[in-house]
């Protein structure tokens, strides 16, 4: 039996330059963490006395007997790349699902993980990063980048470089102070619906050529991003920035905000908040922000009708947190 846990990711700056299309020509850069909110794949073989294969437990319940019949596609996909027979699968996690955090990629990840594991192999964290990218992006057909993927892989706080010849994860060096005062002035909130990121990426990808430009703004932010928080400087830029970002990203396209979202922000910037955005390809899900912490308190209070979600940053990135080896069964 392996457990697995794999964290979630979210994105600061850059979002929308991981994708294939921008960054093997252009160049693509983003700022991301990781944080403790964690998905978990439990994964054990199946013994043969049931009148079905294998077995896959998440928001539903499948048996099948099988692998074509599973209907989950990233599931599917992963036990024929990965030529998995006769498991039992379950998935649980800290936070929902299609909310801008990275959660099918961190779900990838942490399944290959295991998958590796049950198999008596020991995988570094580039190889399950480009699987999940491979798994997501080519198997599955999903539309999006590949920051998802390497962040729940890797782990940390890190600027994430891309161009026609790969990736390279740098991590940011910043002192344990400067990365706790970052930490104690972000807030999370939840806006209480998700989206298809998917959807929202292939709205985005439309007249992908005349959003170029805003493209490369973004990621230029990231060079300014990372020098406020490595040099000694006032950590509310990171906040301005956050606002000066999201007023381009949401301009990419009409699916990646709505009236409501835009209300909630401007409720949270008139409490205080520096600035902020929408976690991931947009559409719903979370809402993050940089609220000075004496100011923390108004926010607070002016979005008491959405879910505060506390967390911490991490730096572990997907672990195996159980392994048993067994054999598989053939009775």
């Amino acid at each position: 039996m392996v457990i697995t846990k794999t964290p979630f990711r979210m994105s600061f700056f850059g979002g929308g330059t991981d994708m294939k299309e921008f960054y093997e020509e252009y160049g693509g850069s983003v700022l991301s963490t990781t944080f403790d909110k964690y998905c978990y794949v439990t994964v054990r073989h199946l013994p043969k006395f049931f009148d079905y294969s294998s077995e896959f437990v998440y928001s539903r319940i499948e048996r099948v007997t099988d692998i074509d019949e599973i209907r989950h596609p990233l599931i599917r996909n992963c036990m024929k790349y990965q030529k998995m027979h006769h498991i039992r699968l379950a998935y649980d996690a800290d936070l929902p699902a299609r909310t801008g955090l990275g959660t099918s990629s961190s779900f990838a990840v942490g399944m290959l993980n295991a998958f590796h594991a049950l198999k008596g192999e020991m995988v570094d964290k580039k190889k399950l990063a480009n699987e999940a990218i491979y798994a997501e992006r080519i198997l599955c057909h999903e539309a999006g980048g590949i920051q998802d993927q390497i962040a729940a892989s890797f782990g940390g706080l890190n600027r994430i470089d891309m161009d026609e010849d790969g990736y390279h994860v740098i991590p940011l060096i910043i002192s344990r102070q400067r990365k706790q005062d970052l930490n104690d002035s972000l807030m999370l909130f939840f806006t209480g619906f998700s989206h298809m990121s998917a959807a929202v990426q292939e709205k985005v990808k439309e007249n992908f050529q005349d959003k170029i430009r805003r493209l490369q703004i973004m990621k230029g932010m990231v060079e300014k991003a990372q020098r406020i928080l490595t040099e000694k400087g006032d950590l509310a830029e990171f906040g301005q920035l956050l606002h000066e970002s999201w007023q381009i990203k949401r301009s990419l396209s009409g699916g990646i905000s709505t009236g409501e979202i835009d209300a909630m922000y401007e409720t949270a910037r008139k409490a205080g908040a520096e600035g902020g955005k929408l976690l991931g390809s947009g559409g719903g899900g979370f809402l993050l922000f940089y609220v000075d912490k004496d100011k923390k308190p108004y926010v607070r209070k002016a979005l008491e009708k959405l879910l505060y979600v506390p967390f911490s940053f991490e730096t572990g990135g997907t672990r195996i947190i159980y392994y048993r080896e067994e054999d598989p069964v053939n009775f």
